[in-house]
């Protein structure tokens, strides 16, 4: 897997609350430290009723990146197109979401798109009325994926399946891990072995609460060159945060 990625690339996850946000802000921070003009895009945002920060703007606190967008937000906190049926609001249309991508993507180096929850979650609606899914936002763009997902027990077996959702669809992928614990036990190790040949970075646990200044000082740590990061070796990255 070469790299650098540049253009539209997709950050989608294994499931929701894996680590997707942290990681697109570390994968902004990376490529700005790098002289890149990043872009990042959150097609949906959902559970924004009580008025509380999106995920752009989590990426904006720790990143700073040169623009942030959010195309769509509903209230409740359920799956984009579910949260749009229940508030009865306009879903999100694919098209919307590829001509805005596109239209960053002229304008900047890298332009990170953020999912919500896994690679199959309904976004939205395509202009037949059919749901349209992250996974088919990322093959109307053509873009590689990064895949979030857990240290622990049960990932190898979601992040397989994502991965080979993704490859039916010939989207080139890699895995970020998005909380590696301080204290990992045996399945972490273990995981992280099996993971390595598609391991595009990893970033330890409490990464989002950090200040912003030493998180983009520190991104570059956490991550493979194709994601413009310096990480080459894994276990001595591991021992050493652990």
């Amino acid at each position: 897997m070469t790299g650098p990625w540049r253009g539209p690339v997709l950050v989608t996850g294994t499931d929701t609350d894996v680590g997707k946000t942290v990681v697109t802000a570390a994968i902004a921070a990376a490529a700005q430290a790098a002289g890149l003009r990043v872009a990042v895009v959150k097609p949906a945002q959902t559970g924004t009723a009580g008025g509380e920060p999106g995920d752009v703007d989590a990426v904006n606190r720790l990143a700073a990146p040169l623009t942030g967008r959010t195309l769509a937000s509903f209230p409740d906190p359920l799956a984009p197109l579910a949260a749009a049926r229940v508030a009865e609001l306009a879903p999100l249309e694919l098209h919307t979401a590829v001509d805005a991508v596109h239209e960053e993507a002229d304008k900047h180096d890298l332009v990170l798109v953020e999912g919500a929850g896994g690679l199959l979650v309904p976004m939205g609606l395509w202009p037949e009325g059919k749901p349209w899914t992250v996974a088919d936002l990322a093959v109307e763009l053509g873009c590689p994926a990064v895949v979030v997902t857990r240290a622990g027990l049960g990932t190898l077996n979601h992040t397989a399946l994502t991965l080979e959702a993704l490859e039916r669809r010939a989207v080139p992928a890699g895995v970020v891990v998005g909380a590696w614990p301080a204290a990992p036990e045996l399945v972490h190790w273990a995981n992280l072995t099996d993971l390595v040949p598609k391991l595009l970075g990893a970033l330890p646990a409490g990464t989002g609460a950090m200040d912003p200044g030493v998180f983009r000082r520190s991104a570059s740590g956490w991550l493979t060159p194709t994601l413009y990061g310096v990480l080459d070796d894994w276990r001595a990255w591991a021992e050493e945060i652990s």
